[in-house]
């Protein structure tokens, strides 16, 4: 049970990791600096963890990857937006 918890919480802060970018890059309207190489790799790799946590049937693994891999996209998307303007 305690490493489910740990499992949770380390869950809760990865998944969490780029909200603020995403929150700076909507107030600042400037996400230049933000690499689309970095944000393609974690991407694909956040989604391949998904993967291979469906192959477990371990929800923690993927909705927390998920959840990672939709923020990434969005800043990925900010990224061409911002770009734009």
């Amino acid at each position: 049970m305690i490493f489910k918890l740990i499992a949770l919480f380390a869950a809760l802060l990865t998944s969490t990791g780029f909200v603020p970018q995403i929150i700076k890059g909507l107030r600042t309207k400037h996400v230049k600096d933000l690499s689309l190489v970095t944000l393609s790799f974690t991407a694909l790799g956040t989604t391949l963890w998904a993967v291979y946590g469906i192959y477990l049937n371990d929800w923690i693994i993927i909705i927390a990857n998920f959840f990672t891999c939709a923020t990434v996209v969005i800043l990925m998307i900010m990224k061409y937006w911002y770009r734009q303007a």
